[in-house]
């Protein structure tokens, strides 16, 4: 009993020792091993992207709060030439080894990632994907078939099964393909639903205003319309109501923005009646995420997808963050 005892004591001793070691070599290896993350993302073009650009600030904050040693770097583009040039820039400049990118189109962002990739830096995409997955590491987005398919359905049963829709794309990327291509499999499945078009409206309510007035113009009899986004909802509102037309019954936006939310909450507009959710806060636990698996020597999953609902009346108070920037 007293050898079992001694024997353990011992091993304790051991092990304290261990962890003493480490803990006085940790700091060096930490300041040997310096994480530096860089994060591309669009500029503040619309709402979303707004939330976006707050979120990755914040990011920032608490990040380099929490994680002494640890840098930032936050880039904003306005176009993807831009954001190309950023990239070089965070690789031999800042001389970055984890890169967290929102590209702000998906082919041409697609080679200029592959190059930061082939330097040794870490990558992971949010949301706009590649077109070539090989040159990340890790991607992490919301739910973009979701995003299409639940407007869809919310959509044809609205219509109980027939009517005329039209529909706003926002700018080309694998995401906006994703969702046209699950709205489209639904509507296969109601033959008394026609699609009448799906223009790119760039994610923009006053370029939605246009496409709307376009499709107003054209088409004498729409009952619905899938706007991809709720900064182009509000561009087809207004449309709508400058046009004063009567046969739209309703209007789906996307993404929770607390205006539109809030408008669902108080039922202050019949054509709104339902969204659904995909939150810019995402662009925050991307960087958290891959900070903090860097920071280890540790890996993402090759894909994080964060889930996409139906929000409703009943269900919108749930959604609604009067403090967010989106």
């Amino acid at each position: 009993m007293n050898s079992q005892l001694s024997s353990f004591t011992r091993r304790l001793a051991l092990s304290a020792v261990g962890a003493a070691a480490f803990a006085l070599a940790a700091p060096a290896m930490a300041q040997a091993n310096k994480t530096v993350v860089g994060v591309a993302i669009p500029s503040a073009t619309h709402g979303f992207t707004g939330g976006i650009v707050y979120w990755a600030n914040q990011a920032k904050k608490d990040l380099e709060k929490a994680h002494p040693g640890l840098q930032v770097i936050v880039k904003t583009a306005s176009g993807a030439p831009e954001q190309a040039n950023q990239l070089q820039d965070l690789v031999t400049v800042n001389k970055i080894n984890a890169l967290v990118i929102f590209p702000f189109e998906s082919a041409a962002l697609t080679k200029p990632v592959a190059q930061v990739k082939a330097k040794g830096v870490y990558v992971t995409v949010v949301d706009r994907g590649l077109t070539d997955t090989s040159a990340q590491d890790a991607y992490v987005a919301g739910d973009n078939t979701a995003f299409g398919k639940i407007p869809a359905e919310y959509i044809a049963k609205a219509l109980g099964g027939k009517g005329n829709v039209v529909a706003m794309r926002g700018i080309a990327t694998t995401l906006d393909n994703e969702r046209m291509d699950a709205f489209n499999s639904v509507l296969k499945n109601h033959p008394g639903i026609k699609l009448l078009d799906a223009k790119y409206a760039n994610w923009n309510r006053d370029d939605a205003f246009k496409v709307m007035q376009d499709y107003l113009t054209r088409f004498p009899q729409i009952d619905a319309v899938w706007a991809a986004d709720d900064d182009m909802a509000v561009g087809v509102l207004k449309a709508i109501e400058q046009a004063k037309r009567k046969d739209i019954k309703l209007v789906f936006g996307g993404a929770g923005a607390k205006g539109m939310i809030k408008t669902l909450m108080d039922g202050s507009n019949p054509l709104i009646q339902a969204n659904v959710s995909y939150s810019p806060k995402f662009i925050y636990d991307s960087i958290k995420l891959t900070a903090e698996a860097r920071i280890k020597g540790e890996k993402l999953p090759a894909n994080t997808i964060i889930p996409s609902v139906l929000i409703t009346k009943e269900t919108a108070k749930d959604f609604y963050f009067p403090d967010s920037p989106f």
